[in-house]
């Protein structure tokens, strides 16, 4: 979901890559229901962007995926968050790992990252459960192929797509350290997902001997992509 971000918030702060948004929802009896959506996108002046999973018994989500008409009026609070998030000013390479939806506020470091032209190398390694159960898969192998800045790292846990040289498989010990050793261990490090993937990913990183105050960590409840 897009939207101009003069229009959505009047007053709207320094966007930073990381941060999320509270979206609340007020039904015509009073009863309201707030969720958390991470920012796709934290381009400034821009759009403000977040992706928002339908889920089958959810409260919020089908009404922002089917119901929600131009011209309707939202109650947005934000942008939260500030250690969970990528600045310019960072200098060392950035390791990103992200499982299912996970990717979303890693993507807004994506490209904020590469709006800014900025030199530090940026990688990222995506756990989904198929090729079509990705989010932004267009858009990331695209940059991947064009950008020096850029790389790439697939697990497909259900199933891969034809022709790929893994079977599918969870993520684990021996792909995570293949991945991430290609920018070492001065990389800061951003993992994203369900609460079983983000703390095997950063119990895993650990025990290999990275630094746990360069992990930095955001989960959430689902299952997807673990």
């Amino acid at each position: 979901m897009r939207l101009p971000a003069s229009a959505a918030l009047p007053q709207l702060p320094e966007l930073v890559a990381g941060q999320h948004i509270d979206v609340r929802l007020t039904a015509p009896d009073g009863y309201t229901a707030v969720r958390s959506y991470s920012l796709a996108s934290a381009a400034p002046g821009g759009v403000l962007e977040i992706t928002v999973e339908e889920l089958d018994d959810g409260e919020v989500s089908p009404y922002l995926v089917r119901g929600l008409d131009v011209g309707d009026r939202l109650e947005i609070r934000g942008p939260i968050g500030g250690w969970f998030v990528w600045r310019e000013e960072e200098p060392a390479p950035v390791q990103l790992i992200a499982g299912g939806s996970g990717v979303v506020p890693l993507m807004a470091m994506i490209r904020a990252h590469e709006a800014a032209a900025h030199p530090a190398p940026f990688r990222l390694l995506y756990s989904v459960r198929s090729p079509e159960m990705a989010y932004y898969r267009a858009e990331l192998e695209e940059l991947a192929r064009v950008s020096p800045r850029f790389d790439l790292d697939w697990v497909y846990t259900r199933r891969a797509p034809s022709g790929w040289p893994h079977a599918p498989g969870r993520l684990d010990v021996t792909g995570l350290a293949a991945s991430v050793q290609t920018l070492g261990t001065s990389a800061l490090t951003f993992v994203c997902g369900a609460t079983p993937f983000v703390e095997f990913v950063a119990d895993a990183l650990v025990r290999a001997g990275r630094d746990p105050a360069r992990i930095r960590t955001e989960r959430y409840g689902g299952a997807d992509g673990a």
